[in-house]
């Protein structure tokens, strides 16, 4: 078999479509599981063994090292000559690669130093003490995001990046806001360092390419094709510079799936993916919907709910495998069921021949990993928390619990941990000095401490008051429920208002899941004679104190953002409700957006299944939305014939569901401006000034505004807050003023992006 043969003979229509189209612009609109990967690794394979292009003019961009080096190793075992490491590579790691090269032109050395979230603490602890702030004032994280916010800015762009150049290149922006002090202190050190972070080598990538000719030329003569992965998840900067680097040869072929696109949050721009074959003409598009992954019972269902999304490239995901096992949807009483139920569930399928590493239970949020981890311990069924914390072991938990410890027991470990959280300025020296006195009496370091609190070395204010608090509560054991004195706790310790001035939303989250697991926990128990704290606390031993190795073998718990790429045989989507799913928090503040990437996320949860999903959710009470708990909407959108039921859901959690689905629907009707925009409407725009609305499409939310001084149409995203629109009516009704209204045109315009960046920031 000959080379170009064995790239493409295993490769189905599209995908061979998709290899093989190597010239101008080409969008691949790809669904889970239709084989991208291999159709980008492929194509590369193509341009190198058919085309007899060099591999060093070839430029492949993924979001991740891994799958840059997955990329890679494909790639080299198609691929029989040249060095294909030259370009396979994040964003960041062209930027290095082009910075190292270019960066001289700015008076810097190409030895420059990259900043990781350690070393950006490190800077903040040094401006901290300068300033006289502390983590009390403003938390790293907050400091970070205004360092970030700052150099997005578009007005501050260019004032940033030529805050580090010599006077002599730079020309300074006028139309820019001062950064405040902190900001400032943060630039003067990443200027005495050498240092960029990650947002600044793209920024200063483009700055490059955009003011020096010579270097442009330079990188757009040198790669003549330039392909790009999840491009739905790219940043408008991102997409800036995909744009100027295929600038000179035109070949820039892009893959993604606007159905996957769940980081607009994160600054993702799925609008330019959606209009990329009118900002990029002529192009090619290409549809791959062959699903090699899930049966089509899984497929139905994610097609099934998908299609309620208006902002999308339509298509319908199918596949040759047999129907496989039917989806299940699993209503429980109260989340111990829910968590019994799966359990059950994962038990019969391992007797059944399943290894455990074939299991992936998803979640929405992280602090709904609390009661399914309770339900597979009580199993004894391992499990592993993909890369992050099991809930028991996480900070603020292992913190409240170690209170209520230290109140029921008074043991050195749980004193150790809270006497100085919150901060109460009880140091080193105060404690080695209790310690010693603690050994030469013989008791506790807490029992010391109250037996000495008199005595001047011991006598201040902070451990007077804690010592205060843990006797107050330990007055309150007999009298008030476990729940009681963990809102006390929390409250007088000081220990909720810390997590809030941190300002860390999973904490908080965190918090409140584990109030509702005492709540839960008494509740189950309240047929037994007295429940007390002592009794909780051991019973909540089980599952924090975990005697496991971790290792492939085990089933994996996720969020639904980090199950991203991956697929397992068997998936469980737990703890689907009204509120958690879709988040209510998001709806809120995204409006119509926010839910179109809420079901994104129950799309891409739901095809990481290959042969069995169930979806399960449960009654009880939901503290994120302070409301009942109800099935989401989502399992609603399900045709009915797509899906069997488990458990009986009662009429009034049927009403109840129709019920709230409606309020919150209401609600985002009343947060949503409405329209009022048709066609023939006058516009101004603060950038392309007088227009008029030509056309409006309402199934994708989209105004098509013609501009005096622009030849095309330019197509406005109508669903999304964004750019302000002034708006003078053709009818105007009687009694209103004629003068222009100022109304809300949402979202950013969809045109060029190398003309919308620089006329939004300008030219230099």
């Amino acid at each position: 078999m000959d080379t170009v043969n064995r790239i493409t003979d295993s490769l189905n229509e599209k995908q061979l479509q998709a290899a093989t189209t190597t010239e101008g612009y080409v969008r691949v609109t790809a669904g889970a599981g239709s084989g991208k990967t291999k159709a980008l690794s492929h194509r590369f394979a193509y341009i190198v063994e058919e085309l007899g292009i060099s591999p060093s003019n070839v430029l492949c961009v993924t979001f991740t090292n891994k799958a840059a080096q997955e990329m890679r190793n494909r790639i080299r075992n198609l691929v029989s000559c040249g060095n294909i490491n030259d370009f396979i590579c994040t964003y960041h790691g062209f930027c290095v690669k082009l910075l190292r090269e270019e960066i001289y032109r700015l008076c810097f050395q190409k030895n420059f130093v990259i900043l990781d979230d350690e070393d950006q603490k490190g800077i903040l602890k040094d401006i901290y003490e300068e300033l006289g702030l502390t983590v009390k004032d403003l938390t790293y994280k907050k400091a970070l995001g205004r360092v970030a916010a700052y150099k997005d800015s578009q007005s501050n762009f260019l004032y940033y990046i030529q805050y580090f150049l010599p006077k002599e290149i730079a020309k300074f922006n006028t139309e820019f806001s001062a950064p405040s002090p902190l900001v400032e202190l943060y630039f003067k050190k990443q200027l005495k360092l050498t240092a960029f972070d990650f947002d600044d080598l793209i920024n200063f990538t483009l700055y490059i390419l955009l003011n020096f000719k010579e270097s442009a030329d330079k990188w757009q003569d040198k790669l003549h094709y330039i392909m790009v992965d999840e491009t739905q998840d790219n940043s408008i900067r991102q997409w800036l510079l995909a744009d100027l680097l295929s600038e000179k040869h035109n070949n820039l072929f892009i893959v993604g799936d606007p159905d996957q696109s769940i980081y607009e949050w994160r600054g993702a721009r799925l609008e330019y993916f959606i209009d990329f074959d009118k900002t990029h003409q002529p192009c090619t598009d290409i549809i791959m919907d062959e699903n090699y992954r899930s049966t089509p019972n899984i497929l139905n269902v994610a097609n099934c709910v998908i299609e309620n999304n208006k902002f999308r490239i339509k298509k319908n995901l199918f596949t040759r495998k047999k129907e496989g096992s039917v989806v299940i949807h699993y209503h429980g009483k109260n989340e111990v069921e829910e968590g019994q139920w799966i359990c059950k569930n994962i038990k019969k399928l391992l007797e059944n021949g399943a290894t455990s590493s074939q299991f992936a239970v998803l979640y929405r949020a992280s602090y709904s990993s609390r009661y399914i981890e309770q339900a597979l311990i009580s199993s004894n069924l391992k499990y592993t928390i993909y890369n992050g914390t099991r809930f028991f072991e996480r900070r603020e938990v292992k913190d409240i619990l170690s209170y209520l410890r230290l109140i029921a027991n008074g043991d050195d470990l749980s004193f150790l941990r809270v006497v100085n959280t919150p901060s109460r300025k009880i140091g080193d020296v105060f404690k080695k000095n209790l310690a010693e006195l603690a050994e030469k009496d013989g008791t506790s370091l807490y029992e010391t401490l109250k037996a000495h609190i008199s005595e001047e070395s011991f006598n201040k204010t902070t451990a007077v008051d804690f010592i205060k608090l843990i006797e107050e509560c330990r007055g309150y054991i007999t009298d008030f429920s476990i729940s009681d004195i963990l809102e006390y706790v929390l409250k007088e310790s000081g220990l909720k208002n810390m997590y809030r001035l941190e300002g860390d939303e999973d904490r908080l989250e965190n918090i409140e899941e584990l109030m509702h697991s005492v709540t839960l926990y008494e509740e189950t128990n309240k047929e037994e004679e007295s429940i007390t704290l002592t009794d909780y606390l051991q019973d909540i031993a089980l599952y924090t104190n975990l005697d496991y190795k971790e290792d492939d073998q085990i089933i994996k718990l996720m969020t639904i953002h980090q199950s991203k790429g991956l697929e397992f045989p068997y998936v469980f989507v737990i703890g689907m409700n009204e509120g958690s799913f879709p988040n209510h928090r998001s709806i809120r503040e995204r409006k119509i957006k926010g839910l179109e990437e809420e079901r994104r996320l129950a799309y891409v949860a739901f095809t990481r299944a290959e042969a069995a999903l169930f979806l399960t959710e449960s009654e009880g009470f939901d503290f994120s939305i302070k409301k009942n708990k109800y099935p989401s909407r989502f399992i609603g959108e399900i045709k009915k014939d797509y899906y069997v039921i488990e458990g009986i859901i009662p009429e009034e959690i049927i009403n109840g569901a129709k019920n709230l689905i409606h309020e919150i629907d209401d609600e985002l009707s009343r947060l949503t401006e409405p329209q009022y925009y048709k066609i023939g409407d006058l516009v101004k725009h603060p950038r392309f000034g007088n227009g008029i609305i030509e056309s409006i499409n309402e199934e994708q939310f989209k105004y098509y505004v013609k501009f005096d001084d622009f030849k095309d149409a330019k197509p406005f995203i109508s669903s999304y807050r964004g750019n302000e629109l002034q708006i003078k009516k053709k009818n105007i009704p009687e009694g209103q003023n004629e003068d222009l209204q100022t109304n809300c045109l949402i979202g950013e315009p969809v045109i060029s992006l190398k003309e919308y960046i620089m006329e939004k920031e300008g030219n230099v």
